[in-house]
């Protein structure tokens, strides 16, 4: 059973920090890329950010030199530091993990909860 618990959103003025995290129980299963997408009202669910195994990094345009991810694979946890946020940043944020069961059947991807960002002007 994998179970993504997210914590860290909330409300904060334009131009203030948050940090997400998500921690991941996977019965001792491999994880693999770990990542944060988001979704505003009436928009489709896009990538932020996604970091690899073995800690190579992506980012959506619009938060590279704001947005920072990380992991602790000790910990299966990935994080989200927010800076510099902006009210275009208002969504609901989900944790997606790729989970690696064997060559055979291959990765399975599973997704948070969701949290609240919500960026006043």
């Amino acid at each position: 059973q994998v179970q993504l618990v997210e914590s860290g959103g909330g409300l904060v003025q334009a131009g203030g920090s948050l940090r997400l995290s998500c921690a991941a129980s996977t019965s001792g299963l491999s994880i693999n890329t770990m990542g944060w997408y988001r979704q505003g009202p009436g928009n489709k669910r896009n990538l932020v950010a996604e970091i690899s195994k073995i800690g190579s990094t992506d980012y959506a345009d619009s938060v590279k030199g704001r947005f920072t991810i990380s992991r602790d694979n000790a910990k299966n946890t990935v994080y989200l530091q927010m800076n510099s946020l902006k009210p275009a940043d208002t969504a609901v944020y989900y944790c997606n993990v790729a989970i690696y069961y064997s060559d055979y059947v291959g990765e399975y991807n599973y997704w948070g909860q969701g949290t609240q960002v919500t960026v006043s002007s």
